[in-house]
This record gives C-alpha cells, sequence and structure tokens, in this order.
C-alpha cells in the first residue's frame, strides 16, 4: 500500500475544507481533534498557528486559517 501525501495545493484545499468543516460539528476542540483522527490527521500547535499534520508520517499538511488554537 502506498501513502498518498497531501502536496498539492488542491489536495491541501480539500483536507483544509475538511479540518474546517469537522470544527463546525464538533463541541469542543478534544472532540475536533478525536474526530480529524479518525481521517488520519492530526492537529499540533506550532508557533505561527495551527498545522495539520498526517498521523500515519507525521508530514506537515496544511496550516489552519485564523485564530484557532488546540
Amino acid at each position: 500500500m502506498s501513502v498518498i501525501q497531501a502536496s498539492d495545493a488542491f489536495m491541501a484545499a480539500q483536507v483544509l475544507d475538511l479540518v474546517l468543516n469537522e470544527r463546525r460539528k464538533a463541541l469542543s476542540p478534544r472532540e475536533w481533534k478525536h474526530r480529524l483522527a479518525g481521517y488520519g490527521y492530526s492537529l499540533t500547535q506550532a508557533e505561527d498557528g495551527v498545522v495539520v499534520t498526517s498521523l500515519r508520517t507525521g508530514a506537515p499538511v496544511c496550516a489552519v486559517p485564523g485564530e484557532m488554537t488546540v
């Protein structure tokens, strides 16, 4: 099985759309992180904001815009 990385802008946009939709559904940041883990993603707090990373490889996928924290 091969690992697919979101290396292009289109995939990053799709992942970001998923992340923001799941945030609207979640009641808390903890639930948000749990929901994203089901899709294979994790949220990490970086010095410049929140970054979505792959749980499988740990590679950054995209940044979450705005003032969101985890």
